[in-house]
């Protein structure tokens, strides 16, 4: 069985799944451990819980890899946790991974947005960064410091208040602000669900030929993680 965790990246995950995938909510603390005692044989992270709710562990992630669970992660919180835990055996893929496994990302707040409730479809209703960067590298029409003043304005603001109208707004663009909305909307770049895609495709394709863990590391079961495990696992 191969579990995806997918929501505001990916609304339409199920479309593209099929049987060959059963798709979850976000990830939050302890929905990896249970879809290991489900009988998962992989498991994609593409979204997960934080803010109100303790986010996906780490420790869970090891977990799944020392039983053998191949572990992807892409988009939003499964590239942060990829990056994190690439080293044991957990696989990242995409731009948005590539860019935290190398440094070129340090903020988690990148990947953040503001959106709806699930049976809306989990609507929009801020800019994540990497969307808005990836955007940037692909707009024609504007020049180079504007371009730049754009990134800047943006990586500054909170994640919850990042749109392209506010953006445009603290640019002191308001009177070319229709052109700009324009020209951005022709380019843009939706980079979170070009990566859950590809992690789908990672999953549809994924054959257990190899061992999912990675480098000569033990799995500890601390009195923590003991104390975790033992409790009830719900969904």
């Amino acid at each position: 069985m191969n579990v995806l965790f997918v929501g505001p990246s990916l609304p339409d995950a199920a479309a593209f799944c099929g049987d060959a995938i059963h798709v979850r909510p976000p990830a939050a603390h302890g929905d990896v451990l249970a879809a290991v005692r489900d009988g998962a044989t992989a498991i994609g992270i593409v979204d997960g819980n934080f803010e109100h709710v303790a986010p996906v562990w780490h420790k869970e992630i090891l977990h799944a890899l020392d039983q053998g669970v191949a572990v992807f992660g892409a988009a939003s919180m499964g590239a942060l946790r990829a990056a994190e835990c690439d080293a044991f055996g957990m696989v990242g893929v995409g731009r948005i991974y590539q860019d935290y496994a190398t440094g070129r990302r340090v903020d988690d707040a990148d990947v953040a947005l503001l959106h709806g409730p699930a049976e809306l479809g989990y609507p929009a209703l801020s800019l994540p960064l990497v969307n808005v960067d990836a955007t940037l590298d692909r707009v024609e029409g504007l020049d180079k410091s504007a371009i730049l003043m754009f990134r800047d304005i943006a990586a500054a603001l909170f994640y919850k208040d990042r749109t392209w109208p506010a953006i445009i707004k603290a640019a002191g663009k308001t009177e070319d602000r229709d052109r700009i909305l324009q020209l951005l909307h022709a380019a843009t770049v939706n980079q979170k669900r070009e990566d859950a895609l590809a992690l789908v495709r990672a999953l549809v394709d994924f054959c257990p030929q190899t061992p999912a863990k990675r480098g000569n590391w033990s799995f500890r079961a601390t009195t923590l993680w003991r104390s975790v495990a033992d409790q009830p696992q719900t969904q």
